[in-house]
């Protein structure tokens, strides 16, 4: 499509474009690489409003948005202030760059060459636990050279000892061949000092991990944008 014709198109009802040209269609034809980012908002806002395409909903969206970063990292309340855009558009638009981050946070967290420091791994998992309601318990696996293997969510809810077991820890560690792990977790209260409970459990772990020969590196709280490790405070 040449210039004349996109813009052209923008101002038309996509149902009016040539088949090649419709948003869904050159998509699937010629994948999404090939859509410019207004062709990929349409898609996901699915229709526009009355006199206005759902093309230049698209376009005027990011550009009163201050382009797409800014729109991406907008709120819900934010999104829906844009006129044409009620709840079930902006649910779909923040379902999708939540997907979009969480790739993002995936490739960022399995690309590290090492682990060297707590904050190397808090800084990548703060973005994710920081808003989150419940406590979630994650174990990251890493292998003798202290690379990432794996990482797995164990537990979502109210975290204490009876909740979050070894065999569940270990399981993961073990089928991942790990030299040693690292615990995270969040405190949706805000605040990441450790409960009683939080230090019991990261003892155990710690025991149970001489056993099996694998070295329990940390344990991070996560809260808000702050973070503890057990082992750099000397918690334990």
């Amino acid at each position: 499509m040449g210039v004349k014709t996109w813009l052209k198109g923008i101002a038309m009802k996509v149902k009016e474009l040539p088949v090649d040209d419709r948003p869904r269609e050159k998509l699937l034809l010629r994948g999404a690489q090939s859509l410019t980012e207004i062709e990929l908002i349409a898609i996901l806002l699915r229709t526009g409003t009355k006199g206005k395409s759902v093309l230049q909903l698209s376009q005027e969206l990011i550009e009163k948005s201050g382009g797409l970063n800014n729109l991406t990292s907008q709120s819900a309340q934010a999104v829906q202030r844009h006129p044409g855009i009620g709840r079930d558009k902006a649910a779909t638009l923040l379902a999708a760059f939540e997907l979009n981050r969480r790739a993002d946070f995936q490739k960022k967290l399995f690309s590290l060459k090492k682990i060297q420091s707590p904050t190397d791994l808090a800084d990548l998992f703060i973005p994710v636990l920081r808003d989150k309601l419940k406590e979630e318990f994650y174990v990251v696996c890493l292998n003798s050279a202290n690379k990432i293997l794996r990482m797995e969510l164990i537990s979502v809810g109210h975290l204490n000892a009876s909740l979050v077991h070894a065999r569940e820890v270990f399981k993961t560690a073990i089928e991942n061949n790990s030299a040693s792990i690292i615990l995270i977790h969040n405190h949706p209260s805000g605040n990441p000092e450790p409960s009683q409970e939080d230090i019991s459990l990261t003892k155990k772990m710690i025991e149970a991990g001489k056993i099996m020969d694998i070295h329990v590196m940390d344990h991070l709280i996560i809260a808000g944008n702050s973070y503890i490790s057990l082992i750099e405070k000397r918690i334990i």
